[in-house]
């Protein structure tokens, strides 16, 4: 292990280990799940982020691809109090290792929290022997980071369309506009589909229309949903012409298209204990969530109601429409990790709204 830093851009410093000489920079956000280390840093809504955990221990169950949410990690940098480092099983650090993700521990993840909680800093992991060489260092790292393209949407997105068969032969035929899919939305689709066609987030209605499918999905993704191009109109053109069931990214592209406007949370929501109410399915239950950005209420047109409240801020969490076949729901109901309750509302989309 060698000394590093999270160096915030507001000039707080935070020391510890890293497991390997790495450096990158993101935005600095945390996430309160438990376990599901692999699934969240294979989870493109956390491009271009650096994952802090707030359970203490990671590592400690190993790895297995099987629960990925793709086929690589999209997370800068992944922080915590402790890490794994016996010999029993090291294989989460080899993970991080193989693809020069810096891996920061040792250090006070409460007070780094209670920071972050203040509002989402971009920020920086870097290797150096002091405070002022580690400002120095995360400064240049955060300064170029900062000019990407912020259509973080299309970064991750598919740029190739894909078809795959669903295991219900006489199930419906959807279409998936790809913002940064986790993979078990597709297997939830695929339980209830016979086939759907996976879309660029760049794909014009009318091409989707071609496709002739029974309903689209709008997955979730990364960033800010103002900043996505071409989504936002491809979907004005598909409400009314089909049904559409839109999940965290794809739930705020909908708004949008619906008229509605988005704003940044504070600090956002990630982690999978996020009490939910929801009208549709008339209980409550916790749920997974990951997003920056949310939904304004006062801005919804008058025929789409909020259907799903979040209990910890009261921030639009679902919106839904029968007269214009919309349903949008704002954290994960395919969970992965987290809750399961909300894998109901494939089923009530399917039912109410689809067919």
């Amino acid at each position: 292990m060698v000394n590093g830093h999270l160096v915030l851009e507001t000039g707080e410093v935070f020391s510890g280990k890293l497991s390997f000489a790495a450096e990158r920079a993101g935005e600095v956000v945390f996430n309160t799940s438990h376990a599901g280390y692999e699934e969240i840093a294979t989870d493109a809504s956390y491009f271009s982020q650096i994952v802090v955990m707030t359970a203490p221990m990671q590592g400690n169950y190993g790895v297995d691809d099987k629960v990925w949410e793709s086929n690589r990690l999209w997370i800068e940098g992944f922080v915590c109090l402790q890490i794994q480092n016996s010999t029993r099983d090291i294989s989460w650090q080899n993970r991080l290792k193989e693809q020069k993700i810096p891996l920061l521990s040792d250090i006070d993840t409460r007070k780094l929290v209670l920071r972050l909680r203040q509002g989402t800093p971009w920020g920086a992991i870097v290797v150096a022997s002091t405070v002022e060489e580690a400002k120095e260092r995360a400064r240049a790292l955060i300064n170029e980071k900062k000019k990407i393209d912020k259509d973080w949407v299309f970064q991750v997105s598919r740029k190739e369309s894909e078809v795959r068969k669903g295991s219900n032969s006489r199930g419906p035929k959807m279409a998936v506009l790809d913002f940064g899919s986790k993979e078990n939305i597709l297997r939830e689709l695929a339980h209830f589909c016979s086939e759907f066609k996976i879309f660029n987030s760049r794909t014009s209605a009318a091409e989707i229309l071609s496709y002739k499918a029974h309903g689209v999905m709008l997955t979730n993704g990364p960033g800010d949903p103002g900043d996505v191009q071409v989504a936002v109109e491809t979907v004005q053109n598909l409400l009314g012409k089909t049904p559409i069931f839109g999940i965290c990214m794809g739930h705020q592209i909908l708004g949008l298209a619906l008229g509605a406007k988005t704003y940044k949370l504070k600090f956002g929501h990630r982690g999978a204990n996020h009490p939910i109410k929801d009208v549709l399915l008339n209980k409550i239950y916790m749920s997974s969530q990951n997003h920056g950005y949310a939904v304004d209420e006062k801005t919804l047109p008058a025929d789409v109601k909020v259907t799903q409240t979040n209990l910890n801020d009261q921030t639009v969490a679902g919106l839904f429409s029968e007269k214009r076949k919309c349903l949008g729901i704002q954290y994960h109901p395919e969970s992965c990790p987290g809750p399961h309750e909300g894998r109901e509302l494939f089923k009530f989309f399917l039912e109410r709204v689809l067919l």
